[in-house]
């Protein structure tokens, strides 16, 4: 079962890669969160598998907007993973 699951979050990191290599050099620099979402969609998938890692990953693209998060926003680790949206990232104040 582990295998499996590497095996799907690796085709899942294939796409994030191609996006690093081709599209994300010729897009202007406006990432709100460090780590980008790229490399953090990258990490989620290698730390939490596929569901839970794209789960993090489209909940972090997702608050990528005038009025969500910013700043730094490490993956959580395994022990600290909630399906709810974090309290950092609820009414963060825009600054």
């Amino acid at each position: 079962m582990k295998i499996l699951s590497r095996f799907f979050a690796f085709i899942l990191i294939i796409p994030v890669k191609l996006y690093q290599w081709v599209l994300s050099p010729w897009l202007p620099n406006a990432c709100r969160y460090n780590p980008t979402c790229s490399h953090y969609t990258i990490e989620a998938l290698k730390i939490h598998g596929p569901v839970k890692g794209l789960f993090l990953a489209v909940r972090r693209i997702f608050s990528c907007h005038q009025w969500g998060g910013w700043g730094y926003d490490p993956v959580p680790r395994k022990e600290e993973f909630t399906w709810e949206k974090p309290e950092a990232q609820k009414n963060r104040p825009f600054e």
